[in-house]
């Protein structure tokens, strides 16, 4: 008696193709679905259902690709999180960590055939909104931190270290990621401000970064003179003892 047994799947076959396709089609849908409703409506104001429904498609399926209407709010920040890390990863073995993260960030924010998500008007006006709705705040920190976790394993991998004892990756990704974080925010605040080059700002704060952490390395005698008392000092000290 003898069994079929499905054959092996044809890597020419362009059927996996075609579904991962319809997949990251319907993402998208749902997350400016969900941009554009909490703009127009307010984040209280706006339900998964109407998500779903605006982008053609049932709760269920919205279930599949997200956990809430903050989640797919938001999916312009994982997916820019993924795009840092798939530059940090290209870069040349040896480079500095920081200048590693920093350039990886550049790549990111001025690559003219796949602009960063971030600087879409959808996802900048919404960004603005996310440090006064403790949701969209709470959402966007966990997605955040994911992205950043990835980027200290790969810092790790690079300097062949272990990230739960090693503090180097984390302190550098910590930095750079408060570096754009911060100008992130105030650029989205500052909408009147006209069309400013986003890429052009986070350079400039990341050679605050470098100038504030060299002035702050002062040279050991000038540490000690200004830490130590002077010996005036501690002869007076001793003759009052």
């Amino acid at each position: 008696m003898s069994h079929d047994t499905a054959a092996p799947a044809d890597p020419r076959d362009p059927a996996p193709d075609r579904r991962r396709l319809r997949a990251l089609r319907t993402r998208r849908a749902l997350a400016s679905a969900a941009v554009d409703l909490i703009l127009e409506r307010g984040l209280a104001e706006t339900g998964v259902e109407a998500v779903a429904e605006r982008a053609g498609v049932n709760r269920r399926t919205f279930s599949r690709y997200f956990t809430g209407k903050e989640d797919a709010a938001l999916d312009f920040a994982r997916a820019d999180g993924e795009r840092i890390n798939a530059a940090l990863r290209r870069r040349p073995p040896g480079e500095p960590p920081l200048a590693g993260y920093r350039a990886a960030v550049r790549t990111w924010l001025t690559d003219p055939e796949h602009p960063a998500e971030h600087s879409r008007p959808g996802p900048r006006a919404l960004l603005a909104l996310v440090p006064g709705e403790p949701d969209l705040f709470a959402a966007y920190a966990r997605i955040r931190a994911a992205e950043q976790a990835a980027s200290v394993r790969i810092l790790a991998a690079r300097l062949g270290v272990d990230p739960g004892t090693d503090p180097r990756p984390g302190i550098v990704v910590e930095a750079g990621a408060g570096v754009l974080g911060t100008v992130l925010h105030q650029w989205a605040r500052a909408t009147a401000a006209g069309p400013e080059n986003l890429a052009e700002r986070v350079d400039r704060a990341f050679d605050v970064l470098l100038e504030e952490s060299f002035r702050a390395r002062r040279p050991t005698s000038a540490l000690s003179a200004a830490t130590l008392p002077a010996r005036g000092s501690a002869n007076e000290e001793r003759r009052r003892t």
